[in-house]
């Protein structure tokens, strides 16, 4: 029985599943905003909000940690110079707008970006 298991498989092995989190989440906090669908979107929103999270508080293992889960320096130091930001904020640092249909499959898009 599935009991407690609500993440999305998207349809792939849980390491190309891990693996498509991280490089959207890695775009999301280079590019600021990003096109994909609505499932992906809703799934890396917590993913990056606890990112920036930690990113708040700048120390060494949170800068280890967040190398880590985004895969690359520059991307890390580019969160925790967008989480000073944010630091009155409690939370919501994202924003997912719905878009229309995709072309070719009718899949439904969304905007994520930073709020």
């Amino acid at each position: 029985m599935r009991h407690g298991n609500v993440n999305r498989k998207f349809g792939r092995t849980s390491g190309q599943r891990k693996a498509l989190l991280k490089s959207l989440a890695r775009s999301l906090v280079l590019r600021g905003r990003i096109t994909t669908t609505q499932a992906r979107a809703k799934e890396i929103r917590p993913l990056v909000e606890k990112m920036v999270t930690r990113g708040r508080t700048d120390s060494l293992q949170n800068r280890r940690l967040l190398t880590a889960a985004l895969g690359d320096v520059k991307a890390a130091h580019k969160l925790i110079a967008a989480a000073k930001n944010y630091a009155d904020r409690k939370g919501g640092y994202l924003r997912i707008v719905k878009m229309g249909p995709r072309k070719g499959d009718a899949a439904p898009m969304a905007l994520i970006e930073f709020v």
